[in-house]
């Protein structure tokens, strides 16, 4: 993964992981990677990969059982809430970034409809 420098790494990571999380990647209840493999996995520090997983814990995105590791929440309707959430994030992003260029809505619109005919959002989807 390249790390964007503007942005602290634990949350690129966490955002990574979400990722896999919303997309199946990584199933409810799934057994996480411990903190160690985490570090060496993104090449980050190993107090980082603590970090992170602190973090997704305390956004219910993942638990701890003691002495069995780390696993992904089995609450499907958070899940569903996290995917919604990141979604909202990339529109509020593309839309200041249109905005930006001074496109107004209808002209982002048109745009959008004209390039996702063009896409085939089949090969994107898991």
């Amino acid at each position: 993964m390249e790390f964007d420098n503007n942005i602290p790494i634990y949350i690129q990571v966490i955002h990574d992981i979400k990722k896999d999380i919303v997309t199946g990647k990584l199933a409810l209840g799934d057994k996480m990677i411990s903190g160690r493999d985490l570090a060496l996995m993104y090449k980050i520090n190993p107090n980082t990969a603590s970090r992170i997983y602190r973090e997704l814990e305390a956004q219910e995105i993942c638990f701890t059982k003691r002495g069995l590791g780390t696993f992904v929440t089995e609450d499907k309707e958070r899940i569903c809430n996290i995917r919604k959430d990141m979604a909202n994030d990339l529109l509020e992003q593309f839309i200041s970034g249109m905005s930006n260029l001074g496109l107004q809505k209808d002209e982002i619109f048109s745009m959008l409809e004209e390039k996702y005919q063009k896409f085939d959002i089949t090969e994107n989807v898991k």
